[in-house]
């Protein structure tokens, strides 16, 4: 039998190899991988599709027919926790989960469509149909017991890297992220924290193929962290990206304009919302750099730039 080859893109191959011999370990299993789960789920693996920055992920037919997508995670990630999000969704707001197995960081997913960033609207638009489509995924059920807040681990991500990649941006700017991040971390409070997805930009929207429901806006999201948070912290991660709109205007005055639209679809607090924007900007960008993905990081790191306040030195 002929080995299958596996694409990937090269940001995966890159998070990957950034975990060591783990991750050459899962780079070299994926032939034999996908082809167990290919035979324990009885579908037939397609080609792979484009867009994931952290698993390979193909087109998938089940024994009866229909149209799925397979997905296999670099395993640096909770997958667990994704898996847990998923279930509990039960496709409100989220993917469909068909089959999974936490071991192997796999999953079998209902068919989607286009996401969102593909589709050709403002980002006014674009905006209003993730803050409703979070809006369903926010009533997942939040597990219980005890909450890390993500504040904390984005305070030691930012200050740690920043030194590490030998300050890639200014001082004012990781000074600012800083604050914001102890500010959030004070407000935390379990009581308020919802299931947030963690990612949920346009990219992680999909559409789905026929209505139904839990998918009223016609998209749904993908690839949840399944974190425990205030939900102002996803309304900064819709807040951080932009990017090409920033650096071609008006950086400070189109983004407070982006954070006002957020706060009204959802009647959440703007400074909150503003704060964990530009925390999310600053640690997105130094992240990417982390694992060499330069193209990536510099427009975080240069909107970050335009959008610091000029009193944070």
């Amino acid at each position: 039998m002929t080995e299958r080859t596996i694409q990937l893109q090269d940001v995966v191959r890159r998070k990957a190899a950034h975990l060591g011999p783990r991750g050459e370990e899962w780079l070299a299993g994926l032939p034999a991988l996908v082809d167990e789960l290919a035979r324990r789920w009885s579908v037939t693996v397609g080609p792979p599709l484009s867009g994931g920055t952290a698993s390979f992920v193909a087109r998938a037919r089940t024994a009866d027919g229909q149209d799925a997508v397979l997905k296999l995670a670099v395993p640096e990630y909770d997958f667990g926790g994704q898996v847990r999000t998923l279930v509990d969704a039960d496709g409100h707001g989220y993917v469909r989960l068909l089959a999974h197995d936490v071991d192997q960081h796999a999953m079998l997913l209902e068919a989607l469509g286009r996401p969102l960033g593909e589709v050709d609207v403002p980002p006014e638009d674009k905006i209003a149909t993730l803050c409703a489509t979070l809006r369903q995924a926010w009533q997942v059920p939040r597990p219980p017991g005890p909450a890390v807040d993500p504040a904390l681990g984005l305070i030691e991500l930012v200050g740690t890297l920043w030194e590490r990649l030998g300050h890639p941006c200014s001082e004012r700017v990781v000074t600012q992220a800083l604050t914001y991040a102890e500010r959030r971390a004070a407000a935390f409070d379990l009581d308020r924290s919802v299931v947030v997805h963690g990612d949920p930009h346009p990219g992680n929207t999909l559409r789905v193929l026929t209505p139904r429901p839990g998918a009223e806006s016609g998209f749904v999201f993908v690839d949840p962290d399944g974190l425990i948070a205030d939900p102002t912290y996803d309304l900064g991660v819709v807040l951080r990206d932009w990017g090409p709109q920033l650096l071609a205007g008006d950086a400070p005055v189109l983004a407070r304009h982006y954070c006002a639209l957020l706060a009204g679809h959802t009647g959440l607090d703007e400074k909150a919302i503003w704060e964990w924007g530009f925390l999310q900007r600053v640690s997105t960008g130094l992240y990417a750099l982390s694992f060499g993905a330069d193209e990536m990081a510099r427009p975080y790191l240069e909107t970050a730039e335009l959008l610091a306040s000029p009193d944070h030195v």
